[in-house]
């Protein structure tokens, strides 16, 4: 029998929690890197470029990959013959993890996690409580696979109950495209099959916990169905064009992954689960003997790319920007923000619009300044801010036409496309929608030298801040007559990748 010593346990989740905050896995590099090496779309690899440079600062400077650091999914396997050392439950030992993990001083990250869920939704400003998934296995170890999962790409979590003679690929060809790009591709599919409703999601959640592995099962063919089903998504849904954040492409998941389940005759669920381009996963046992390890990586395997603007970038001044000057910008086009940036987002918005609707004056002025969707991590060190990358904007669509119309808002800044809806609003009212990259969170704070909270301060990383920020990198994404790169790029890349096939067929 082993016996595991709780703050064994405790330290070995903090420690993995912090360590994949700002290590992605090496398998997930090497396919991103792949990826770039592939990519044809400038916009699309122009992207990769910004979350592979990201991704080696974070390795490099030990912050977080996003400034959603996650809400925390745990799948714990405990042997028959193990006995726990301490008075906590289990689940009480991996928050107690947690906690240590997101309110450690030198790399503090952001507490998303809110109670009373349908009601006023404080935030436990420690981030837990985790979701822990507990199985009694043979043996006498504990197996933890244990992940962050951001906002952004579990939103977009779908379940269907299908007919058992339904097409899974069709369901899944109809599904993604719907998903937008608010979850950051390029990146992994978790799909779970059979069982009841719950154990689908469940099979889909777990399957994101593997090691991408196509390039390797491309390269030996399937041996199964799974690996069948595994190839034949992958290949189909990369042909959809959506790209790297949506902006059309050749790469839009890395890989996809399957568990399935026994279920009943009359049954087909099926459950889809993207993980985003902060793929943050790792596993780890304890066998009695101490705490978990973990062996940073070489920087050796991150590939020699580090991002620059491009010539072509026009610099803007914030500070004096007018409505005639976005006339002549077009969706696709880079540019670089220098100035004062206010921020905003769900809880800011709708306060703004509580206000606005009871007659009240708001704090600030909006006319013709812009806004940034994002939450951002606490600073350390000598930071002006800690990781602030985009929030997804499809979540403000409903405050747009207010902050537009009422408020004299110029330009807005987040990921992700706009609903049709909003997109009009933005061509009445001649504003613009900007895209950051996500997943690029490390790289844009560099970008943001002064940061100062100047209104709502007790929504935490959801108050309104001012940025002074210097060549902060954007794309347009929809410009003032209402064209979208959302729906321009992937359309034209279809066609490209369909164009590709026919020549090499």
């Amino acid at each position: 029998m082993s016996v595991i010593k709780q703050e064994d346990l405790i330290a070995s989740v903090a420690d993995a929690l912090q360590f994949i905050s700002y290590y992605h896995p090496t398998d997930f590099i090497q396919a991103l890197a792949e990826a770039y090496q592939q990519e044809r779309s400038p916009a699309a690899k122009d992207a990769i470029a910004q979350i592979l440079t990201n991704s080696r600062m974070c390795a490099e400077g030990k912050r977080p990959l996003c400034q959603d650091t996650g809400i925390v999914v745990a799948f714990v396997k405990v042997g028959m013959n193990v006995r726990f050392e301490g008075d906590l439950t289990l689940e009480q030992m991996v928050n107690e993890g947690v906690k240590h993990a997101y309110l450690l001083p030198e790399n503090k990250l952001r507490a998303s996690i809110v109670s009373d869920p349908a009601g006023k939704r404080p935030n436990t400003k420690d981030n837990t409580p985790a979701v822990v998934h507990v199985s009694l296995v043979a043996g006498d170890k504990v197996e933890v696979s244990i992940g962050a999962k951001g906002g952004g790409s579990e939103n977009k979590a779908k379940l269907a109950m299908l007919n058992p003679n339904d097409s899974i690929v069709d369901w899944i060809l109809e599904v993604v495209p719907k998903m937008g790009a608010g979850w950051c591709p390029p990146g992994m599919l978790g799909i779970g099959i059979g069982g009841t409703a719950e154990k689908a999601m469940l099979l889909a959640k777990e399957s994101l916990m593997a090691p991408i592995d196509m390039h390797e099962l491309k390269a030996r063919g399937a041996s199964n169905r799974l690996e069948e089903l595994r190839l034949e998504i992958y290949e189909k849904v990369n042909a959809l064009g959506i790209g790297a954040q949506g902006l059309g492409g050749l790469s839009t998941v890395l890989d996809v992954k399957i568990l399935d389940y026994p279920t009943h005759a009359a049954s087909l669920p099926i459950a889809i689960i993207p993980n985003c381009a902060a793929t943050r996963h790792i596993h780890f046992e304890l066998d009695g003997s101490g705490q978990a390890i973990f062996e940073a990586p070489s920087l050796d395997d991150w590939p020699n790319i580090s991002w620059q603007p491009s010539a072509e970038s026009q610099r803007v001044n914030l500070d004096t920007i007018t409505r005639d000057q976005i006339q002549s910008w077009k969706p696709g086009q880079t540019l670089l923000l220098n100035g004062k940036l206010l921020t905003g987002r769900d809880a800011a918005h709708k306060r703004m619009m509580t206000m606005l609707q009871k007659g009240e004056k708001l704090p600030i002025d909006f006319t013709n300044r812009f806004i940034y969707y994002v939450g951002p991590v606490d600073a350390v060190r000598n930071e002006a801010v800690g990781p602030a990358g985009p929030t997804t904007a499809t979540r403000m669509d409903d405050y747009t036409e207010m902050m537009l119309g009422q408020c004299g808002l110029l330009g807005m800044v987040g990921k992700a496309e706009r609903g049709d809806e909003t997109i009009a609003s933005i061509a009445r009212h001649q504003a613009v929608y900007l895209t950051a990259v996500g997943g690029a969170a490390y790289l844009v704070s560099k970008a943001i030298k002064k940061a100062e909270v100047v209104a709502f301060p007790d929504l935490g990383m959801e108050a309104i801040y001012e940025f002074t920020v210097q060549d902060m990198p954007v794309t347009v994404a929809v410009d003032v007559n209402g064209q979208s790169i959302h729906k321009m790029g992937p359309t034209e890349w279809v066609a490209q990748i369909a164009q590709r096939k026919s020549i090499n067929a």
